[in-house]
């Protein structure tokens, strides 16, 4: 099977530089799929998760904010926070969400920073879930 380059990058560091065969990205408005041979673009990523598949081997990475780049056989991402799926303790996301799920909104705005919370928080612990699952 062909193979392509990802690379993982926040302001702090590069977290993967990796041969792949797969690539599946939470953009902003949905996920997308990258195989080798896939057309250039340029995406805006949202928050969730991020899988890298190599033979058997699947990385998983929480992602929030940020673009991805693929031009060629390389899929460049951007992220603002990217976390490796194994250092998300579930329960201490499952409390978090609670915590951002009481917060009162008594505006639109608060509102909206509520719901973001809430929504980045879920991802997280979708991530988690799965990473334990294939433990």
């Amino acid at each position: 099977m062909s193979e392509m380059r990802c690379i993982v990058v926040t302001p702090e560091e590069t977290l993967r530089d990796t041969p792949a065969e797969f690539v599946a990205l939470p953009l902003y408005d949905g996920e997308i799929g990258v195989a080798p041979g896939h057309g250039p673009m340029i995406g805006r990523l949202g928050a969730g998760e991020l899988r890298i598949t190599a033979g058997d081997r699947v990385w998983r990475y929480y992602v929030e904010g940020g673009f991805v780049e693929v031009l060629g056989d390389v899929v460049s991402v951007l992220a603002g926070q990217a976390v490796p799926a194994e250092a998300l303790d579930e329960a201490v996301v499952l409390e978090e969400l609670d915590t951002a799920r009481s917060r009162k909104a008594t505006t639109p705005d608060l509102m909206a920073q509520r719901d973001r919370a809430v929504a980045q928080y879920r991802a997280q612990a979708r991530v988690a879930r799965r990473a334990r699952a294939e433990a």
